[in-house]
């Protein structure tokens, strides 16, 4: 055997390569034990990999249901509940920290059984009203199952946070077999978005001068949203009552002129 890796190989070829070379000064038990150990380190990061493509294939999923539903809200309803859509896979970093708060190691069984939040769908609306609107849609579904709800609009968190949360499951078709795999949704209007950026910022700052007067002036704007987020339903509402009263002929040719738009 050659004491050199081949630099034509790939990555997991040179590894067991450079294994080797190292090996052969070991007794064959010691050789042997470390050659099973290294095959299982390997073995458990493309169990990872897998499962991470999983988690990118059910959030992909759940976005595909939201993107239905706003082009059908288009059409039907002549507006768009939702401002915009977006997915986040968590890092190994964060899913590894989560684990050791469990006091659990970092495995695929650990981290489907504890970790809830791998894939997340984050969706912005324009309205309160809108939220609650596309969450009961999505729940309507008959291939998706909640499996918790956290009403954080309804019963904000004492930082002044606001959001709807759910954990559900969908079921993703991969070539081998169907996964019932767990997805976090978070709903928020664009205000309450805005609020949670500029916090989130805060939290992973660190020494941030006068951390407590900032969080306490975070607080305060949330209660401004809150009131903003209110007084901007009122108005759209004014102004679709107002719609209604127009000629049914008039709403029918406009329904006509988005059908292209919302298509």
């Amino acid at each position: 055997m050659s004491n050199t890796i081949k630099e034509k190989e790939g990555p997991i070829e040179q590894f067991y390569d450079a294994m080797e070379v190292g090996l052969t000064t070991l007794s064959d038990n010691a050789a042997e034990r470390m050659q099973a150990r290294a095959r299982r380190f390997m073995e458990t990061i493309v169990d990872y990999k897998e499962l991470m493509m999983m988690y990118t294939c059910a959030m992909k999923e759940i976005q595909t249901k939201f993107e239905i539903l706003n082009t059908e809200f288009s059409v039907r309803y002549r507006r768009n509940p939702i401002a915009s859509i977006t997915t986040r896979l968590k890092t190994t970093a964060s899913i590894t920290e989560k684990l050791a708060r469990y006091n659990c190691s970092l495995s695929v069984e650990n981290i489907e059984k504890y970790i809830h939040d791998v894939g997340g769908v984050r969706v912005i609306c324009s309205y309160i009203d809108d939220i609650y609107l596309i969450a009961d849609a999505l729940l309507a579904q008959d291939d998706i199952t909640l499996l918790r709800r956290k009403d954080y609009i309804a019963n904000p968190k004492p930082n002044g946070y606001r959001s709807l949360h759910l954990i559900v499951t969908v079921p993703v078709f991969f070539a081998d077999r169907k996964l019932d795999m767990k997805v976090e949704v978070q709903i928020r209007t664009i205000a309450m978005d805005f609020w949670a950026s500029l916090e989130h910022q805060m939290k992973y700052k660190q020494e941030i001068p006068a951390q407590d007067e900032i969080a306490e002036e975070l607080r305060l704007c949330a209660e401004t949203i809150r009131q903003t987020d209110e007084r901007m339903l009122d108005i759209r509402k004014k102004i679709e009552a107002a719609a209604d009263a127009e000629d049914e002929d008039d709403l029918l040719l406009e329904k006509l002129s988005r059908i292209d738009i919302g298509i």
